[in-house]
């Protein structure tokens, strides 16, 4: 007996924005209508030049009365509710328990969907191995748990439990400094305006990392691909991503991170809908970085598509139209780099053409270069001004070429000029 939602409704997209954004192109090719609920009054900067109003046959905006948007969307009949970005993932859980129960993640592990601490929490009461850590608001109590577990003068991580995109991600080299870092972060408001209400303190874990991204229909967690990250360290910051690459579905480490993967999804109840779970692959096997159970951002789909084929965004139309059954897993069928770009220092930007000679390189496939000449720039810390720079996307069935464009690539931009701006006396 087929499972399949019989719903001829429209599909529903919370907060479409990043690669949330392309569902809705991609339901109206397959004749489906789509509806966009927004969960801000006003966008966050971050994500405004990734909505399109326009391609939705409605726009909803979710003003925290809950019932009354239930009751709208009950009314369109819709085949699905699914998040597009981050910040639409609790309100999307919500609204798909209400409005399509039938298709919607389990509810009462919706934190653990969500909030990095309460994620680790259920992945660890399953039997998974996790990154020890602590969630709390009191510095007392870390110093204690440093203590205890034998982590004082170790390196650690602080972040806010509910960030992304590697937002107040800071590694705390010999655990030099971490009260401070701890007591800067913790009751601002981060870049989604959620208020830090605790901060998570991790051990640092070493080792290579992975994303592994999925779409899952009725628990059965299909592959849409696995990359490797290269992250490098830059002013303190650690969470700076220098490039990354699509991993061939045959290599020998992919089999143990996704068992590993495919665990982790069930221990946090997800059951339906896109997801990227972020492993480290260390000497004593995978560990937790996060689960995020929306699509990978940054256009990542449109890019995997040219990897393999298919993506995310692509199963979860093909499954909500009807066409099954779905592949389990991918092939690569052309190697894809991406390579991030990075500031190194602060200032203002001089000779941004440069940059141009980037769609030069011979495996070159997009970029999305957005630095312009006069623009003020701050050294990267995080994803998000990784973005606010932007990245090349490289494409070339000899992987040699791909480190050769890599090279190339540096090479580039090392040529920018950045004046450090003076304090006007």
């Amino acid at each position: 007996m087929s499972s399949h939602p019989s719903g001829g409704g429209p599909a529903v997209i919370v907060d479409p924005f990043s690669s949330g954004g392309l569902y809705a192109p991609a339901f109206r090719a397959a004749g489906v209508p789509v509806v966009a609920v927004v969960s801000y009054p006003q966008i966050p900067p971050a994500y405004a030049g990734s909505f399109r109003p326009e391609d939705f046959d409605a726009v909803l905006t979710w003003d925290g009365d809950e019932d009354a948007l239930v009751a709208r969307l009950r009314a369109l009949g819709p085949r699905c509710v699914l998040p597009g970005a981050e910040i639409g993932v609790e309100l999307a859980d919500r609204l798909a328990a209400r409005v399509v129960p039938e298709v919607a993640n389990v509810p009462h592990l919706a934190a653990a969907r969500r909030h990095k601490y309460a994620m680790a929490q259920a992945v660890s009461a399953v039997g998974l191995p996790v990154i020890r850590q602590l969630c709390t608001d009191d510095p007392d109590e870390v110093t204690a748990w440093l203590e205890k577990e034998g982590l004082t003068g170790h390196d650690l991580v602080v972040k806010p439990p509910k960030s992304a995109s590697t937002d107040g991600v800071t590694r705390i080299a010999g655990g030099l400094g971490w009260r401070e870092e701890f007591e800067a972060q913790l009751g601002r408001l981060n870049q989604w305006r959620i208020r830090n209400d605790q901060m998570l303190v991790q051990e640092y874990a070493t080792g290579t990392e992975y994303v592994i991204d999925v779409f899952t229909h009725d628990g059965r967690h299909t592959v849409t691909d696995v990359c490797r990250y290269r992250k490098i360290d830059s002013g303190g910051q650690m969470a700076v991503y220098e490039s990354m690459d699509w991993v061939p579905e045959d290599r020998p480490e992919v089999p143990e991170l996704l068992h590993y993967t495919r665990r982790v999804l069930d221990a946090v109840g997800f059951r339906w809908g896109a997801a990227h779970v972020e492993v480290m692959r260390t000497a004593d096997g995978p560990r937790l970085i996060e689960v995020n159970a929306r699509p990978h951002g940054g256009g990542h789909p449109r890019f995997c598509r040219t990897a393999t084929g298919d993506s995310q965004v692509d199963r979860a139309v093909a499954y909500f139209t009807g066409r099954t059954p779905l592949p389990s897993g991918y092939e690569l069928r052309r190697p894809v780099r991406v390579v991030f770009l990075i500031s190194r220092s602060a200032g203002v930007v001089r000779n941004a053409e440069v940059l141009d000679a980037i769609r030069e390189v011979k495996s070159h496939h997009v970029s999305a270069v957005a630095v312009r000449t006069g623009d003020r720039i701050a050294p990267t810390k995080d994803l998000l001004g990784t973005l606010s720079l932007g990245f090349v996307v490289l494409a070339h069935q000899d992987p040699a070429q791909l480190d050769a464009d890599h090279a190339e690539i540096r090479r580039i931009e090392s040529l920018l000029t950045v004046d450090p701006e003076t304090d006007a006396a």
